[in-house]
Formats: structure tokens, C-alpha cells, sequence
């Protein structure tokens, strides 16, 4: 049986914000979630237009 992933816990998570913040530099960070913001809204439009379309064609 394969084990459960578990998530990251309170002293995990500082630990990888240090590591991104190393790998990225402070100044990149503002950025990076700005674009995984607009990525998020990109994904949101695109499901609800095909949820949309699958009412559309539904017959009435």
C-alpha cells in the first residue's frame, strides 16, 4: 500500500519559503506570484466556460 502524502507543517513551510526566497531573490518574488495569480483567474475563466458550453448542450 502506498503511504499518504501529508503537507508541509508550520516549521516545514519557513523552511521552504528560505529556499524559494535563495533560489528566486526577493526582487523576483513580487512576479512570480503576480503571474500564478493571473494563471489561477486564466483557469478559472477556461472552467467555467466549459461548464457553459456542457449546459448549452444539454437537452431541454
Amino acid at each position: 500500500m502506498v503511504p499518504l502524502l501529508e503537507l508541509p507543517q508550520g516549521g516545514e513551510w519557513v523552511v521552504i519559503l528560505i529556499i524559494v526566497v535563495l533560489l528566486f531573490g526577493a526582487k523576483k518574488l513580487p512576479e512570480l506570484s503576480r503571474n500564478a495569480a493571473r494563471a489561477m483567474v486564466e483557469f478559472k475563466k477556461a472552467t467555467a466556460d466549459e461548464s457553459d458550453e456542457k449546459e448549452e448542450a444539454k437537452p431541454v
